[in-house]
């Protein structure tokens, strides 16, 4: 097996090339950002032909790495010849280098959300026309993927999303003082500081439940959320008889990516398009892992975490609005971070953005301009002060 991991020094991307120095697999190109440092180390283990790094870090990068072919264009890395493309790049960053490797016929295990949050029918359009394939990266997802191989999609009712909750799923009931350190405390898994805050919001949760009917060609009335502290379900298909199926697996990222991969050669070219994979070998450790415990599940609390309901919102308006509630949540959260904004004004900057947001038909031009229209509004937004 040969790789392409794009975002190889973000978090999903580390644990890619983790499984990929279990599996024994090739890796072929590598994309990162402006971490040379860690992206060095890579090199020297997997031996990459060609890596690209963000365009400030282009000069420095050649100069480290002078034996191989280094670029500045992610999209240009993800149409290379590999078997499977893993594009972990965060943001919107990521959609082009989706395009590309669709178009150029590619497999590709997706954990950027907001390719299929902001774009899916164009990303279908772009499957179609190169004959690339793709399965979804997220625990979730890949969890509603193995639950509906060898089912018709027809016969499904309901999919269902759990969510830990974050570190403010009981408490306090005025969110209004907390502070970016107390978001970045994630009860459960292990991320970046985006899609952990964006998990204390629970924007993470909507956006998700907006890329699984993208996914999976369902209104976004049939796919639910609900809270589950202990993270042991993944998620869960009800069918149309009342039965459900599950599942279950440890807090670990790595058992979610190998199975993308493995699953990326023969995954979907449109909605629903399941076909499972051949699994590979153990992902180290967790085969004895015990079914102990006490497992809870409840109603995510819409009153307290309103970024639920905006996803919802604007995945059924579909339009541009996704590209505007993602484009503002990245403006929102980054200013949270660096401390101009409280936590609750997250979400009246989204809904303030969305509700100014030019209506207009999807095609990557309008994407474009509605992302950078976003962006500035939700920017003047936080300069002059979110007013419910």
């Amino acid at each position: 097996m040969k790789l392409t991991v794009l975002g190889s020094t973000g978090s999903i991307g580390t644990q890619a090339l983790g499984v990929a120095r279990e599996r024994g697999w090739t890796v072929g190109a590598l994309a990162a950002g402006r971490n040379l440092d860690l992206l060095e180390a890579q090199v020297r283990e997997f031996r990459p032909e060609v890596v690209s790094v963000a365009e400030e870090a282009f000069a420095e990068a050649r100069g480290r790495f002078p034996n191989i072919r280094v670029i500045a264009d992610p999209a240009e890395v993800a149409s290379l010849p590999a078997d499977v493309v893993v594009n972990a790049m965060s943001g919107l960053l990521g959609l082009s280098p989706t395009r590309a490797a669709l178009e150029a016929g590619r497999a590709v295990a997706l954990a950027t959300k907001e390719a299929m949050v902001t774009a899916a029918d164009l990303i279908w359009g772009a499957a179609a026309l190169g004959g690339g394939r793709l399965v979804p990266v997220d625990s979730e997802h890949t969890g509603v993927y193995q639950c509906l191989t060898g089912e018709d999609m027809a016969d499904v009712a309901e999919l269902l999303l759990t969510a830990s909750g974050g570190p403010f799923r009981d408490g306090p009931a005025d969110l209004s003082g907390v502070t970016p350190e107390q978001a970045l405390r994630h009860p459960s898994w292990s991320m970046g500081p985006k899609i952990t805050i964006d998990s204390a919001t629970l924007m993470n949760k909507g956006l998700e439940v907006m890329e699984c009917a993208a996914l999976y060609g369902l209104p976004l009335s049939q796919v639910g959320v609900v809270v589950h502290p202990q993270s042991a379900l993944h998620a869960a298909v009800r069918f149309r008889d009342g039965s459900l199926k599950g599942q279950f697996g440890p807090t670990d990222m790595r058992l979610a990516i190998a199975y993308a991969i493995d699953a990326a050669p023969t995954g979907m070219t449109r909605p629903g398009d399941v076909r499972g994979a051949r699994r590979g070998p153990e992902v180290a450790g967790h085969l004895g892992w015990p079914l102990r415990g006490n497992w809870e599940f409840r109603e995510p609390d819409a009153a307290r975490f309103p970024c639920l309901g905006l996803a919802y919102r604007a995945g059924e308006a579909g339009g541009l609005l996704p590209t505007a509630l993602n484009a503002a949540d990245e403006v929102a959260v980054a200013a949270f971070l660096a401390r101009r904004i409280g936590f609750t004004d997250i979400p009246r900057l989204v809904e303030r953005v969305m509700d100014e947001t030019p209506t207009g038909t999807l095609t990557w031009e309008t994407l474009a301009e509605t992302e950078a229209w976003a962006r500035a509004r939700a920017g003047e937004l936080v300069r002059t002060g979110v007013r419910a």
